[in-house]
This record gives structure tokens, sequence and C-alpha cells, in this order.
């Protein structure tokens, strides 16, 4: 049960993270390389996205 609530939240914030990473506007190609990147590495993914690269993310993908 534990588990499947961990991954509901994981889903949930993997969801919410390629929407805002879609919305950031820039390149096709360098928002979906981002997205794919950020599908691939799952829980490492989404801690960088949120703690490391989200304030610098919208300059990389001009």
């Amino acid at each position: 049960m534990i588990g499947f609530i961990i991954w509901i939240i994981g889903l949930v914030l993997t969801i919410r993270a390629t929407i805002e990473i879609w919305n950031m506007g820039g390149d096709t190609a360098k928002r979906l390389l981002a997205i794919i990147i950020l599908l691939i590495t799952n829980w490492i993914g989404l801690i960088l996205y949120y703690f490391v690269f989200k304030p610098e993310l919208p300059k990389w993908l001009k």
C-alpha cells in the first residue's frame, strides 16, 4: 500500500514537472529533450529538477 502511494506521488510530480517544462517556452527540441531526461531519471530527475535546475532551466531552453 505504501509503495502504491509513493508511486502515485511520483506520477503526479512527474506530470506536473513535465507540464511546467513544456510551458516554459523556448526551443521545442530542447524542451522535449529535458522532458525525456526527466522521465528516464525518475526520482533523481524529479529531485534535481525541483531543487537544482528549476530556476536555471528557462535560460537553458532558449
